[in-house]
């Protein structure tokens, strides 16, 4: 299993897990929901408290993660594999990022 935050202005949104089976969650922090000044951090994932849940990486996340050359550049400097879409996206979002939303990798359980 591996974990990262999810984080909105330098503050915490959310979990985002990929299980050891590969499938993929988000969940916001119960505070992110509860607070009405915090927006969600996409359109497509709407502040509830409930987790969602795909196989996939979201179509959010997934767009963060750089493309082309930038990509192959990324995964052999990092030594990643380029379908290693969590390691990719924890490796590139904590910094560069064109939005207001950064990951941050943790340790996992």
């Amino acid at each position: 299993m591996r974990k990262a935050e999810v984080l909105f202005k330098d503050q915490l949104a959310g979990l985002l897990v990929q299980d050891d089976e590969g499938w993929f969650s988000f969940t916001y922090q119960p505070e992110w929901v509860e607070d009405s000044s915090k927006p969600a951090i996409s359109l497509t994932l709407p502040k509830r408290h409930e987790a969602f849940s795909s196989e996939y990486l979201f179509p959010f996340f997934y767009n963060m993660l750089p493309e082309g050359s930038n990509k192959q550049v990324v995964c052999q400097l990092n030594r990643l594999d380029r379908y290693d879409y969590f390691g990719l996206l924890t490796t590139i979002a904590k910094t560069d990022t064109i939005g207001a939303v950064t990951v941050h990798k943790t340790e996992s359980e």
